[in-house]
């Protein structure tokens, strides 16, 4: 069972909340102990004055003054637990709660030890220590005797109270004191909660400045607070440049490759050509699979740096141009266009290559459409989804399929859609986009080609 939360602020709430619970727990039994001793020091005030009182009837020789015992309240109210009893050498008084009844005191109460000096009151003459015990029906009682030397021996004061005079204040003061620890430990959770909310933005700020460099939005990591992120930033900024310099070098010795191979390639097809002979149709083969390979590879390093400059290109002018073009080529057929894009839709692409990959489609559909075609474009979370649709008599599943593999052209035997598609999705997928045909026509009953390519956020 794993008892650490895995999160940065689970683990600071829970020892957090360990250690307030610890120390509001000390804080509680301090507090207890504290307001126990001030209770049981007021409950000591009241019986020591008692017998102070008391005390005055003992003359030096042992007799007893009554008229000078004077009870107290609550001392002289019966059945109020409040008592006192003065045993003299020669006689004994009792307080008026008791009536002609003894004390009840535990049977080694006159073994208990003297107080310390300190505790003595009015001089040598009074001596005072605790005595704790039960009443006749087993209540608990605290009381303080006094020892009063005399030229006869030594007389003793006794005075008791019930106990639930302590406890009964302390009861009463802990639950509001644990309610009074409760709230405050939830205030004290819900500052931390606040706390770290605020603690931990700057990181969920830099996590998200790192996903907008991963997404080719930003080029480098801007934070300048908290301080004691700065060096993690810095580090971080470090490797971006670090890795992009180590990209740019890879991609320039693949497109230096690929341009040192492209011309000899042209050159030799050429004259492959030039003899067409049969053996030198299946070099010519051979030759142009070479060929899509180095465009392949210029392609990837071409889309790799627009992509790590953030390159935006706006839709609605790039779709404009094409259809003005495809009007020009297509002069012989009436097509009525739909267009219904954002002026401000933009998305990251190499130029060329959009004009190609966008290109390809459009006359495609142009040439296969009856009457219209039908082009649109909007956001679709982190991407640009463009869709062209015709109303031409559309494709097969199978034919879909075959339409996208390279290589593939099924113009040649039934007069439908060529290399163009294949073109198109590489490109769109070196630009991390996608391109999926569909047989719907999305409502034109032809063919429909939905291109995805990566958002250009301002």
């Amino acid at each position: 069972m794993r008892l650490m939360p895995r999160s940065l602020g689970g683990r600071l709430v829970l020892t957090a909340l360990v250690a307030t619970t610890l120390a509001l727990g000390l804080a509680a039994l301090s507090i207890g102990h504290v307001l126990g001793r001030f209770v049981m020091h007021g409950f000591d005030e009241r019986l020591d004055a008692q017998i102070a009182v008391v005390s005055r009837a003992v003359r030096p020789d042992g007799t007893l003054d009554v008229a000078r015992a004077v009870d107290v309240p609550p001392f002289d109210a019966p059945g109020s637990g409040w008592a006192w009893e003065l045993v003299a050498p020669k006689e004994t008084l009792r307080s008026g709660s008791l009536g002609p009844a003894d004390l009840p005191l535990p049977p080694d109460w006159a073994s208990l030890p003297p107080p310390p000096e300190d505790h003595d009151r009015q001089g040598d003459r009074l001596r005072i220590r605790p005595l704790d015990g039960a009443d006749a029906d087993g209540r608990a009682i605290h009381g303080r005797i006094a020892t009063i030397p005399t030229t006869r021996g030594d007389a003793i004061v006794v005075a008791v109270g019930p106990r639930a005079i302590v406890d009964r204040p302390l009861r009463a003061a802990t639950g509001p004191l644990l309610l009074s620890l409760a709230l405050l430990v939830a205030f004290l959770l819900l500052s931390l909660l606040v706390q770290l909310r605020i603690g931990l933005r700057p990181l969920r700020r830099l996590s998200a400045m790192v996903g907008e460099v991963r997404a080719g939005h930003r080029r480098t990591i801007a934070i300048a607070e908290p301080t004691e992120l700065l060096p993690l930033v810095g580090e971080l900024n470090t490797m971006i440049e670090t890795n992009e310099q180590a990209l740019a070098r890879a991609r320039g010795h693949v497109a230096n490759l690929a341009h040192g191979i492209k011309t000899p390639l042209a050159t030799l097809r050429l004259e492959l050509a030039a003899r067409c002979d049969a053996e030198d149709t299946a070099l010519i083969a051979l030759v142009d699979r070479m060929q899509r390979q180095i465009r392949h590879h210029l392609g990837r390093a071409r889309a790799a740096e627009i992509g790590a400059k953030g390159a935006s290109i706006t839709l609605f002018p790039v779709l404009e141009a094409l259809i003005a073009t495809m009007g020009k080529i297509h002069s012989d057929r009436a097509i009525l266009s739909e267009v219904d894009v954002q002026p401000d839709l933009a998305v990251r692409c190499d130029p060329q290559d959009l004009d190609e990959l966008l290109g390809n489609i459009i006359d495609n559909a142009w040439r296969h459409a009856r009457s219209r075609v039908r082009i649109s474009a909007g956001r679709d979370g982190p991407s640009v989804l463009i869709e062209v649709m015709d109303d031409g008599t559309g494709m097969t599943g199978e034919e879909i399929d075959t339409a996208l593999l390279k290589g593939r052209r099924l113009d040649e035997a039934e007069g439908r859609h060529g290399f163009g598609l294949p073109i198109s999705r590489e490109l769109a997928e070196l630009h991390g986009g996608s391109l999926e045909l569909r047989s719907d026509g999305g409502g034109l009953g032809g063919l429909q080609a939905r291109v995805g390519l990566p958002v250009s956020v301002p």
